[in-house]
């Protein structure tokens, strides 16, 4: 829920071309952690691959039934 929040509130909405955070808050989106960390992103990376071996499996069994 947090990271779909964030993805939301970090977007630039196509009609009115501001922040949605922006918008709703009337202050830019404040980040407390160095997201340019090494550590971070090779965490990413295991999450997106730890995903992407979900879907697969779930791709093959909604296949197969």
């Amino acid at each position: 829920m947090v990271t779909a929040e964030f993805a939301v509130n970090n977007k630039v909405h196509s009609v009115t071309k501001v922040l949605s955070f922006m918008e709703n808050y009337s202050r830019e989106l404040r980040i407390k952690v160095d997201i340019r960390r090494k550590e971070k992103v090779e965490k990413a990376m295991e999450f997106v691959e730890r995903m992407r071996k979900v879907q697969e499996k779930a791709g093959k069994l909604l296949r197969k039934a």
